[in-house]
């Protein structure tokens, strides 16, 4: 089968991928469409250590083929949306309601793929950019049939970790006032998520001005170039400030943003050993500096209620696919990407 492979040194659509057939808990999915997320470029860059060969993609959704014994939720032929939360569902953080913390969920990856005899192992426990990918069955997410796969893939990844990071981490409240730092597919889901929460003033800031409109479109009331724009807008400072490009400068203007209570919160992905700087003077009027992994969502809920909010027209989710190419075209995919040509380009199957 196909799939897109990185070797270490290089990335290729091969087309001699093998996959097993799901375990005990474990769900074989065909994949329709997958997002392409910066997430995975960072493997290729090496900004996200991973052991090679390994096949990327970890924002997809599909068909299920086949489950494993003891998976009683979806059934062949069920549609569903892809979590990279592969969490054990009997640790005390997930009882607790905080999936994206179970330590079980981060640790040695699986290698579920082989070539030619060989193993290969899987990216974000997912590996959306395959044929076919094996998940744990609380992974696979039930979706409705009438969602546009190309669409639903989005939710795994994009629409999850940016509207969960306003909605679940940062706990916008009516009224608050909004800033968001890069306008990509992180950044607009940042954005419907502080409008479906009913934000007041929201700021989008992207050095691109092409993306003024769609960030309008998403839920900015302002656009500026750069942070030095919104103090016109917000003398006194925002009340949540979200960094979505993952540059350690940004981070610092984020933090320099905030107005008293304000919080800040860190979505974009940093080298790995990138270290960010503030005055520390400055958060002693109760300022925050919150991480956020993964939207702090529970993915067997939220991804229903994205699904739903999407059917009643309050969650965009096409108009996050500017682009959608065939595997083969994957070269392309991350040309438009890398260049800013696309809110989100999904890889079809």
């Amino acid at each position: 089968m196909r799939g897109v492979v990185f070797d270490g040194a290089r990335v290729e659509v091969v087309d001699d991928l093998e996959i097993r057939d799901p375990g005990p808990g474990e769900v074989l999915v065909a994949v329709a469409a997958a997002g392409l997320c910066h997430s995975d470029l960072s493997v290729i860059d090496g900004t996200i250590p991973f052991p090679p060969p390994v096949v990327l993609g970890h924002e997809g959704a599909g068909v299920v083929e086949a489950v494993g014994a003891g998976v009683v939720h979806v059934a062949p032929g069920d549609h569903v949306a892809l979590s990279t939360i592969a969490n054990c569902g009997a640790c005390g953080e997930c009882h607790r309601g905080r999936p994206t913390m179970c330590r079980k969920a981060i640790g040695a990856p699986d290698q579920p793929f082989s070539r030619g005899g060989k193993p290969v192992y899987q990216f974000a426990a997912n590996s959306s950019f395959a044929e076919r990918t094996i998940v744990k069955g609380v992974q696979a997410v039930k979706i409705p049939d009438d969602i546009p796969l190309t669409s639903a893939a989005l939710i795994g990844c994009a629409v999850v970790t940016g509207v969960g990071a306003a909605l679940n981490r940062a706990k916008v409240d009516r009224g608050d006032s909004v800033v968001v730092i890069g306008a990509g597919g992180i950044g607009l889901n940042v954005l419907q998520g502080a409008r479906i929460a009913g934000a007041g003033v929201v700021v989008a800031v992207d050095a691109n001005p092409a993306k003024e409109a769609v960030a309008r479109r998403f839920g900015a009331t302002h656009f500026f170039r750069s942070t030095e724009g919104v103090r016109e807008v917000l003398p006194h400072g925002v009340d949540h400030a979200f960094e979505c490009v993952g540059r350690v400068e940004l981070v610092r203007e984020a933090v320099e943003l905030l107005d008293r209570h304000g919080q800040a919160v860190l979505l974009g992905m940093p080298g790995a050993a990138a270290e960010a700087s503030f005055v520390v003077a400055s958060m002693f009027l109760d300022k925050s500096i919150l991480g956020c992994r993964y939207g702090s969502s529970r993915p067997q809920r939220d991804f229903a209620l994205y699904a739903e909010l999407y059917r009643s027209g309050r969650l965009l989710l096409d108009e996050l696919v500017t682009a959608t190419y065939p595997v083969e075209d994957f070269g392309a995919a991350v040309a438009d990407a890398e260049a800013g040509r696309v809110a989100r380009g999904v890889l079809t199957f």
